[in-house]
């Protein structure tokens, strides 16, 4: 379907370039084809001009001809005749007003020269607005955040965080039903911060915090802020919130906030005035959600002592999490899961590799798993021993 359109949109670009180029070429062509003039010498010229016999005179520029004349002449024709007349043009500078002072009426056509001057001035301006257009369209495009209706993601999905999911569902009711205990002097969160080593299922638990409670999700990181252009940063930050209002009830998810939400430093630099920028705008926008409003921030962070406290203080981010490596139940569980598909051996239990994995993030077991089921692969053996294991706990 894209090859079509693509395909499609070439015709069109093909058809469009020669309808131009015909339309010009026409244009220019038009008088030395079908407008003919008869030639007189230049004494008669000025002798019908001291008898007052000339109704209109066309005068083409002095350098080089008319657009419209096609050539450094003099275009003319007299009281009562509807002729057209030719003769050379002297370029005199007093000729426009002698004229003007008999009361002929005068054109003056532009040269060729100053036409395509200005047809190539404004395709100049057409082509450098037409970039800046399509650059701040990348750079704050309407679908810079997508929304995503339905991540397929539930609770069942997410090992581990029992503790974390019960605290979640009154939060999950709130965003269901915000008017009803609006009504009860309880607002839903603005914001809840999950802090976390990488690779522990911060991503999964906001999918599933979504899925469950069947809202409205948009997933952003801090990446998605940043832009060569300054103040581009803080119109994203507009722009997201603006969705989410328009979205809600809505997740909002901030993947790496410390990469946006750093403590403000006014030294006067670029990238610390940009930074300062994108702070400020999320204050502003966090303080701007009310009570009923059904938008609720999850930022996810590494390092919580990296964010400014003005960010993170209660009335913005009203609840922190934090999202701890699996403990060995959650380990059984996750070695369960990774290895559907794959071939321990009998001697590889999943209770002898959830002790090998202790202090183990989730995607880090995952990833040990797949290692080990390569090296099989690798020795051509269908299974993988505790051993491979061990190798591969070495080399991820």
């Amino acid at each position: 379907m894209n090859l079509k359109n693509k395909k499609s949109r070439k015709i069109f670009t093909g058809i469009m370039l020669v309808l131009v180029l015909v339309i010009c070429g026409g244009y220019f062509a038009w008088p030395y084809l079908f407008e003919k003039s008869e030639y007189v010498p230049y004494t008669d010229f000025y002798n019908f001009i001291e008898n007052n016999e000339l109704e209109t005179v066309e005068l083409s520029s002095a350098d080089g001809g008319s657009a419209f004349g096609g050539g450094n002449k003099i275009v003319f024709t007299k009281k009562g005749d509807t002729k057209k007349y030719s003769t050379d043009n002297p370029n005199s500078p007093l000729l426009h007003e002698i004229l003007l002072r008999k009361g002929v009426e005068v054109k003056v056509e532009q040269s060729a020269t100053e036409l395509f001057s200005v047809i190539f001035d404004f395709l100049f301006y057409a082509f450098f607005f037409g970039v800046i257009i399509v650059v701040f369209r990348k750079f704050i495009s309407p679908n810079t955040f997508k929304v995503v209706h339905n991540t397929g993601v539930k609770f069942d999905n997410v090992v581990g965080m029992d503790n974390l999911k019960r605290d979640m569902v009154q939060v999950m009711k709130i965003m269901q039903n915000p008017e009803a205990y609006a009504k009860k002097g309880v607002r839903m969160p603005k914001g809840i911060l999950l802090e976390g080593e990488p690779g522990n299922g911060k991503t999964l638990f906001a999918k599933a915090l979504a899925g469950e409670a069947k809202v409205n999700f948009i997933p952003a990181k801090a990446t998605d802020f940043e832009s060569m252009f300054m103040a581009i940063g803080p119109m994203k930050v507009k722009l997201l919130f603006k969705k989410a209002r328009r979205r809600a009830p809505c997740i909002v998810f901030i993947d790496e906030f410390d990469g946006i939400g750093t403590i403000r430093n006014y030294s006067g630099s670029a990238i610390e005035t940009e930074n300062t920028r994108i702070v400020t705008a999320l204050l502003n926008e966090l303080d701007g959600f009310e009570a009923t409003n059904g938008v609720l921030v999850l930022a996810a962070t590494n390092s919580i002592k990296a964010l400014d406290p003005a960010l993170i203080r209660p009335g913005r981010f009203d609840a922190r999490f934090t999202v701890p490596y699996p403990d060995y139940g959650a380990r059984l569980k996750l070695v369960e899961m990774y290895c559907c598909g794959k071939n321990p051996a009998q001697t590889c239990t999943a209770e002898q590799m959830a002790k090998l994995f202790d202090g183990f993030s989730c995607a880090k077991i995952e990833s040990v798993l797949n290692r080990a089921a390569l090296i099989a692969g690798q020795e051509n053996r269908i299974e993988f021993n505790l051993e491979d294991v061990r190798r591969a706990c070495k080399e991820v």
